[in-house]
């Protein structure tokens, strides 16, 4: 099987990829993992059976691979790299998933442990994690959720401690996670756990790789006037063929979320409905699998004045992105002006890169 620095440079001499210094500086610890996930022990087949249970506690698992931490700005190439490691391990059982969606499938799966009264909910849902995947692949490191914060400590200690190898990415270094979180002290010990089980690597590359793609067709217009309402209306009637169009409902966790306006897998709405609402990630992640095409209307500044709207719309974004659904939007202003200053301007850079590559013409499912 091919290295990860094997197939990075079939990529550059096919065109696929610009050659890029700091990319390729990072390669030989790629393929350090690889090459030790090749050579590490396949795990034991699990023992269920009543001999099994008599016998007692199955063998430990083999020690976890080393992972990797690789943090670095907006559009370096981490989720690439990434993913080449992914294609790269000869790893049966592997998994690449956003740390956002992750998260919510383990308070998910926390949720239904609690409620049969076991004392430690996080065990048994790591394990259970561990015995889907050997490699785990995150993308996007970021952790701003208390909920979150409090158990992935916990969590991935035991994941560790079962054979799970983890790469992930971030856009900040280990100690700025979860930076002036609530009960921040309570977390300390994960930073410190990332430095011991995962090999931290900064990605720094001068080159923002998305800001370069070339655009397609015009799908943001600014400012959000009179004049962007008619370009935006025209094309949604373009995109729909004039077909009438009718509430989404989605029906998440018992609860009914609604989309104003959709025909067939397009949708759309404002701003507003869709940030102004505490909705949450489960919300934006089943709008995600419910389209592959949505408008967005009148997309404000972004601060202090509207920081919780501004929150959800970074998850949103990260929904419609990893499930690369097509954005048609309206906004006050280009992707890297609409939150210029104040607390959550660093985290909103990386959504302004999404963005800006979301432009480009051959983006989405189709």
């Amino acid at each position: 099987m091919a290295s990860v620095s094997e197939l990075y440079e079939a990529r550059v001499a096919a065109g696929r990829l610009e050659p890029d210094a700091a990319q390729r500086g990072v390669l030989p610890v790629l393929d350090r993992l690889v090459r030790e996930l090749a050579a590490a022990p396949a795990p034991a087949p699990q023992k269920n059976g009543w001999l099994a249970r008599l016998r007692g506690a199955a063998p430990a698992p083999a020690p976890a691979v080393r992972g990797l931490y690789l943090w670095g700005g907006v559009g370096r190439g981490k989720s690439m790299l990434m993913d080449l490691v992914m294609e790269a391990a000869p790893v049966a059982a592997k998994r690449r998933v956003h740390f956002h969606e992750f998260m919510q499938e383990i308070q998910g799966a926390l949720e239904g442990v609690r409620k049969t009264g076991q004392q430690d909910a996080v065990r048994p849902v790591a394990k259970a994690v561990a015995q889907q995947a050997r490699l785990l692949c995150f993308d996007e490191m970021q952790i701003t959720d208390i909920a979150d914060a409090m158990i992935v400590g916990r969590l991935f200690q035991v994941l560790f401690e079962e054979g799970v190898t983890v790469v992930t990415t971030s856009n900040r270094v280990p100690e700025d996670l979860y930076k002036n979180g609530l009960n921040r002290q309570l977390f300390l010990p994960f930073i410190a756990l990332i430095r011991e089980r995962l090999e931290v690597v900064e990605l720094a590359s001068a080159t923002d790789h998305r800001q370069n793609r070339d655009e397609g067709g015009q799908v943001w217009f600014i400012p959000a006037d009179a004049a962007a309402r008619a370009q935006m209306d025209a094309l949604w009637q373009a995109e729909t063929g004039g077909a009438a169009a009718a509430p989404l409902l989605l029906e998440i966790k018992g609860r009914k979320v609604e989309i104003p306006r959709h025909v067939g897998r397009i949708g759309r709405a404002g701003f507003w409905d869709l940030c102004g609402k505490p909705l949450g990630p489960a919300d934006y992640l089943a709008m995600a699998e419910a389209l592959d095409l949505l408008f967005i209307d009148a997309i404000p500044r972004l601060g202090q004045s509207n920081y919780n709207e501004a929150k959800r719309f970074v998850t949103l974004i990260d929904a419609l992105y990893e499930a690369r659904v097509r954005l048609i939007a309206s906004a006050a202003d280009e992707p890297e002006q609409l939150y210029a200053e104040g607390e959550g301007a660093f985290e909103f850079e990386r959504t302004a890169s999404r963005l800006r590559e979301m432009r480009d013409a051959d983006w989405g499912r189709g």
